[in-house]
């Protein structure tokens, strides 16, 4: 016909093929791994805040497979004077990548009221931290894989152990081996998530 307009014509495998290949690039190019995300929250509801972290995850390609008990603590680190938190592990299973993992995980404490330039070890209505993701051992300005705190935070380690009693550092070092070196700091179980 002369003078029509017809419409572009789409090629919708060449476009799936294009998505396929940026999901590659990011991340950890489809293939999934389980991580341990370590949970805290020490201002508002804190269980209840934890529990909203875990439930937004889902939302964020975090799948999670098992959550740990909840454990309380005196703060640790620069701030000591502040209220208890709760604590908790969870075992998840992401195709994101560390960074991308972390990003999820800022994301969500941003939705539940965490201020992203607060005080360094201060009040938190909750704080996530990647620990560990798979057999990795990464390393860039914003994470760094294990977390460095893994083995020096009982509030860490028996949540963690909780949930695998075999877990081990991507060296091969078995975590329950590290227990002993901070049984003195004090942790008490406080139900379930």
């Amino acid at each position: 016909m002369e003078g029509s307009l017809s419409a572009p014509r789409l090629d919708h495998g060449r476009a799936q093929r294009r998505l396929a290949a940026l999901n590659r690039d990011r991340g950890l190019g489809g293939k999934h791994l389980t991580g341990y995300l370590g949970l805290g929250s020490n201002e508002g509801d804190r269980r209840a805040n934890l529990r909203a972290a875990r439930d937004a995850l889902g939302g964020r390609g975090v799948e999670v497979l098992a959550a740990s008990s909840v454990y309380e603590t005196a703060p640790q680190g620069e701030v000591t004077d502040q209220a208890d938190f709760l604590n908790a592990c969870l075992r998840v299973r992401t195709a994101l990548g560390p960074e991308e993992l972390l990003d999820a995980g800022k994301a969500v404490e941003r939705e539940l009221g965490r201020e992203p330039c607060g005080v360094r070890h201060g009040p938190r209505p909750i704080d996530i931290d990647v620990l560990l993701l798979g057999g990795l051992e990464f390393r860039s300005e914003r994470l760094s894989l294990p977390h460095p705190e893994v083995t020096s935070r009982r509030f860490v380690l028996e949540p963690l152990l909780e949930l695998d009693p075999k877990l081990a550092l991507p060296d091969g070092t078995p975590l329950a081996d590290q227990l002993d070196a901070v049984r003195d700091q004090p942790v008490r179980p406080a139900g379930s998530l």
